[in-house]
């Protein structure tokens, strides 16, 4: 689980000098080439707005200083220097910005990273404030929503089931203070209240990831959702396996039926209040909580990162949570199928025919693709419970990663639908792009049994994102926009901690799920 502590985030707008904190966080960019043999100062660094007061405390020296401990300003890099005095702050932290923007600020999202790294490195400090550079002669409301997004992310903790305390694992920041403008203007206050709730939501999704899959099983995982939905005002539906059998969900039924934890489809329900504006979103998100591989098993070797395979439905129930919170004026509901994929004697074979909730009937061809199976079943259904928007979101084919990489997702569906999730992801830090639904993949797909094969495979892997997206389509019925985003790259990261990435889940894409459910509300 996470570190009990929580994260308490403020605005001050008091010289970032005189801030009684343990440390304070200022942003230096990386003066190099052209622009540094320009002024002379080839190599060297340059402070970013919002150190100001700082630099003058040290005599015009800092950068000078912060240059002898190894700073170069890039992405990310985070040098302490203890202040001796010169500030009320006993430490001050550079974190690397790059190169100086040719606009007022950097990027939200090198801001975001910065934050998120520089509280990670801080661990330890009880309280700290961020003087980050952040516009003051305009709407500031991204870069401020980016630092404070980055500060709560970054200084996330999984403590996992450790036993014996760890004497040289430090406490995160309990209390971070961000320097702005004006600590008491309206909109500011209300990007720190949105930048909790969403990353409360964003934590809590990485923790569901995070945990052994002994431990989140389909009926715990259905519970823990549960409880918490309810327990945040949204109606909840839980279908278990009889439900499943009765009601005709072929794809959940056969994927759980291999293991002795049976699946679950959960659906969650908000109301606008009065009539919101009229339009309707569903969200999907694929509740694999172990894949094996089933019978078409996978190899051994990281087979225990499997246990991130429900990351979508992690991701879905955590941003209903927040849009609980958010209230905005349009109808959501979400759907969460789960299930465990195991090789046993009950398990559903490669050459079954499988009928599923719309009535289409499946060849499998591969017990390994799973995920489309239940994900077939749970579009359909928000389908026929009526909507205008269906927003899906899976770690659905390694053929992801192999395209797009580990930190940009693949989106495929109504065209237009796409290119606004492109649009979203980019805004919020987590990029998406958008990838063809070609015929001739489909074409391939053709059963000699049945409606549609699992796979195309003729194809094998090659397009294997594609064949995925492809194959849901079959679930949506042409009156809805629809958008497949596949995270398997992004949704689980196996490296070091980066930015406001910690190991482990990283909650990739509650934040654009919210964004767009927020976007839909506003613009229909």
């Amino acid at each position: 689980m996470t570190s009990p502590r929580t994260t308490n985030l403020s605005l001050v707008d008091t010289d970032p000098a005189e801030l009684a904190v343990d440390a304070i966080v200022i942003g230096v960019h990386s003066q190099t080439g052209e622009q540094g043999a320009t002024s002379g100062l080839a190599g060297t660094l340059l402070l970013a707005s919002g150190a100001e007061s700082i630099a003058a405390a040290f005599d015009g020296k800092l950068t000078e200083t912060l240059a002898l401990l190894g700073a170069t300003g890039g992405p990310g890099e985070v040098i302490k220097l203890a202040t001796l005095g010169t500030v009320t702050a006993p430490l001050v932290t550079a974190v690397g910005l790059g190169p100086e923007p040719s606009g007022a600020a950097p990027a939200p999202e090198t801001l975001r990273r910065a934050a998120g790294a520089a509280i990670r490195a801080l661990a330890g400090a009880p309280k700290v404030a961020l003087a980050l550079p952040l516009p003051d002669d305009a709407d500031a409301s991204a870069e401020l929503r980016a630092v404070a997004e980055g500060a709560l992310l970054g200084g996330y903790r999984f403590t996992g089931y450790k036993t014996r305390p760890q004497p040289t694992r430090r406490e995160p920041v309990a209390e971070v203070l961000i320097a702005v403008p004006d600590a008491g203007d309206a909109g500011a206050q209300a990007e720190v209240v949105r930048a909790q709730v969403v990353a409360s939501a964003v934590r809590l999704s990485r923790d569901w990831v995070n945990s052994a899959p002994n431990e989140l099983r389909p009926p715990s995982f259905a519970d823990a959702v549960a409880s918490a939905a309810r327990e945040a005002g949204l109606g909840v539906e839980v279908l278990d396996e009889a439900a499943l059998a009765a009601g005709g969900y072929g794809g959940i039924v056969a994927v759980g039926q291999g293991s002795e934890a049976p699946p679950r489809l959960v659906k969650l329900t908000y109301t606008p209040q009065g009539s919101g504006n009229g339009k309707r979103v569903a969200l999907v998100g694929k509740g694999i909580t172990f894949d094996t591989g089933g019978i078409s098993i996978k190899p051994a070797q990281g087979m225990w990162e499997m246990k991130s395979d429900m990351a979508g439905a992690a991701a879905v129930g955590a941003a209903m949570l927040a849009i609980a919170a958010l209230k905005p004026s349009v109808a959501v509901s979400a759907y969460l199928p789960m299930a465990e994929n195991m090789p046993s004697g009950t398990s559903y074979r490669p050459g079954d025919v499988i009928t599923m909730f719309n009535g289409k009937r499946v060849e499998v061809l591969n017990t390994d693709a799973e995920g489309r199976m239940i994900l077939g079943d749970a579009m359909a259904r928000a389908c026929a419970d009526g909507t205008d928007y269906l927003f899906e979101t899976s770690t659905l084919t390694g053929g992801q990663v192999i395209s797009l990489g580990k930190r940009m997702a693949g989106v495929m569906g109504t065209p237009e639908l796409c290119d606004r999730v492109k649009v979203v992801g980019d805004s919020v830090g987590e990029p998406a792009w958008p990838m063809p639904l070609p015929d001739d993949v489909r074409k391939g797909m053709e059963s000699d049994v049945a409606d549609i094969s699992q796979v195309n495979a003729g194809m094998d892997r090659a397009g294997h994102m594609l064949q995925g997206g492809v194959f849901l389509r079959e679930f949506v019925t042409d009156d809805v926009a629809w958008a497949h985003i596949d995270i398997a790259g992004p949704s689980y990261h196996s490296g070091e901690p980066t930015g406001y990435w910690t190991k482990g889940g990283t909650g990739v894409p509650v934040r654009t799920l919210v964004q767009l459910v927020e976007d839909v509300a506003t613009n229909g």
